[in-house]
C-alpha cells in the first residue's frame, strides 16, 4: 500500500509542474482515472483521504490557484502524436542561421530512438529499464518527455537486445530542459566493459562537463552574454559523439566541449541525474546511432551515394529544423570540393500516415533541401529532386528506431 501512495503521489506531483491551460480538462482525467485504476478495490480509508486531498492540489493548480515552476506557456504548442516530435523553446527559438557553423553529423544507422509518443502520460515508457530511482512520461510545452522524478541518482536505460551495442564511431542526441526552480541538467552515463563508466554532464545552464574517466574536463556554454536564466524553460538540443577515444559534446549550435582522449570504448549507455518531484531531469527525442561526423573536407568524392539520417524536419511538414545543418555542412562541401559532382536528392518517410501524403510531403522535402542548399552556394543545375515516400525502407517500420532509419535523405551520384 506504501508503493501505491507514492506512486500515485509521484504522479500527481508531476502533472501539477507540467500542467498547461490548454490541456487541463483532458490531463485533470486522465490522472483522475490513473489514480481511481490504482487504489481501486486495494485502498484503505487514509490512502483515500490522502488521494483525495492531492487531487485537490491538482485542480487547483489547474485553475490558476497555484504558480509554480514547469517551465510552461500559456502559448504552448497543442500536442501531436507521431515519431517527429519538433521540441521548441518558447523564446527565441533556433533558426537555420544561428546553426549556420554547425558541424555534428549524426550515425548512419539509429540504433534506438524515442520520442515517448507511444507511452501514456503518468506511466513509465515501454522502451526503457529503470535502474534507479522514479521516473513517468509527461507532456511538457506540449510535447512527450521523460520525467525523473526521483533519484540520487535517478537512471533508467534503454531496452536493447544486447548488453554491448555501441560501435565506435557513435553519436547520440536528444532534448532537454531545465526549470529555474533550482532543476539540474541531464548527465549521460557511458558504460564500459566490467565496471568502466564515464559521465557527460549536460549541466542546468548549458555548460558541460565529464566525470569518472581517468581525465575529467569542463567548458562553459560559449554565449558568455546570455544569463543563466535565459537558457531555462526552453527546449535545447544536445548531442555528443564518440570516435576512437575523443568525445565532442554539443549544446545548441556550439561545439562546447572537447575530451581528447578517454580511457575506455562505451558498449552501452543510461540517462539520468539528481532529479525529484518539484525539479525533475526532462528529456525528450533521444537517438543512438552509429557512425557518424563523416569528415569529406579536402577528399575526393568516389561514392555512388550517402544516406543521411541528420536532415529533420518539422511534424508532418517541409521546415528543415535547424541542427540539420551539421548534414547540410557536409554536403556543401562535397560539393564544392567536387565541382564535377551532382547529386538527385531523395526523400524518404516511414509509413505513418497515407502513402499518399507520404509521397508528397517526401517530395516536399527534398525540393526543401534543394533550397537550402542553393542557399548555400551550390548551383541549382547539380542538384535534382524526387520523393519516394514510404515505398523504399530499409529497416523494419514496427519499431521506433526502425522508422527513424526510413526517415531519410538519399544524395545519389548523378
Amino acid at each position: 500500500m506504501k508503493r501505491t501512495t507514492c506512486f500515485i503521489s509521484s504522479v500527481i506531483a508531476t502533472a501539477i509542474l507540467f500542467t498547461t491551460n490548454s490541456t487541463q480538462g483532458q490531463l485533470l482525467k486522465r490522472l483522475k482515472q490513473t489514480v481511481q485504476n490504482h487504489v481501486e478495490n486495494r485502498a484503505d480509508e487514509r490512502t483515500g483521504q490522502a488521494t483525495d486531498k492531492a487531487l485537490d492540489k491538482t485542480e487547483a493548480a489547474a485553475k490558476g490557484d497555484k504558480t509554480t515552476n514547469a517551465g510552461t506557456d500559456s502559448n504552448s504548442p497543442s500536442s501531436s502524436s507521431g515519431s517527429e516530435a519538433a521540441p521548441t523553446g518558447k523564446n527565441n527559438p533556433p533558426t537555420i542561421q544561428t546553426y549556420q557553423n554547425y558541424d555534428f553529423v549524426p550515425g548512419d544507422t539509429v540504433l534506438f530512438a524515442d520520442d515517448f509518443s507511444e507511452d501514456q502520460d503518468g506511466e513509465f515508457p515501454s522502451h526503457w529499464e529503470l535502474e534507479k530511482g522514479q521516473g513517468a512520461v509527461n507532456k511538457v510545452l506540449g510535447i512527450p518527455a521523460m520525467t525523473l522524478t526521483e533519484g540520487n541518482y535517478a537512471r533508467i536505460a534503454p531496452l536493447m537486445k544486447t548488453k554491448s551495442y555501441l560501435t565506435d564511431p557513435f553519436t547520440i542526441e536528444c532534448d532537454y530542459m531545465v526549470n529555474n526552480g533550482g532543476a539540474y541538467g541531464i548527465n549521460i552515463f557511458l558504460k564500459g566493459p566490467g565496471d568502466k563508466e564515464g559521465q557527460i554532464n549536460y549541466n542546468e545552464h548549458g555548460s558541460v562537463s565529464s566525470g569518472y574517466f581517468q581525465k575529467d574536463f569542463s567548458a562553459y556554454y560559449p554565449d558568455k552574454s546570455a544569463k543563466d536564466e535565459d537558457f531555462y524553460n526552453k527546449w535545447h538540443h544536445i548531442a555528443m559523439i564518440y570516435k576512437n577515444h575523443q568525445i565532442k559534446c554539443y549544446v545548441d549550435q556550439y561545439r562546447v566541449l572537447v575530451m581528447p582522449n578517454v580511457d575506455f570504448v562505451p558498449i552501452s549507455i543510461e540517462i539520468g541525474g539528481i532529479g525529484d518531484q518539484e525539479k525533475p531531469i526532462v528529456f525528450t527525442n533521444l537517438r543512438v546511432a552509429s557512425g557518424g561526423n563523416m569528415n569529406m573536407i579536402g577528399q575526393k568524392f568516389t561514392e555512388s551515394k550517402i544516406v543521411t539520417h541528420g536532415i529533420n524536419f518539422d511534424i508532418d511538414k517541409a521546415t528543415i529544423k535547424p541542427e540539420s545543418m551539421g548534414t547540410l555542412n557536409m554536403i556543401t562541401n562535397i560539393l564544392k570540393n567536387n565541382p564535377d559532382v551532382k547529386f538527385e536528392i531523395d526523400g524518404h518517410t516511414d509509413n505513418s500516415g497515407a502513402a499518399q501524403h507520404n509521397l508528397e510531403l517526401s517530395q516536399q522535402r527534398a525540393d526543401a533541401v534543394k533550397t537550402q542548399l542553393v542557399s548555400m552556394g551550390i548551383d541549382a543545375s547539380r542538384l535534382t529532386t524526387k520523393g519516394f515516400g514510404d515505398t523504399k525502407p530499409i529497416s523494419d517500420n514496427s519499431t521506433m528506431e526502425g522508422k527513424a532509419n526510413n526517415r531519410r535523405v538519399e544524395f545519389v551520384k548523378i
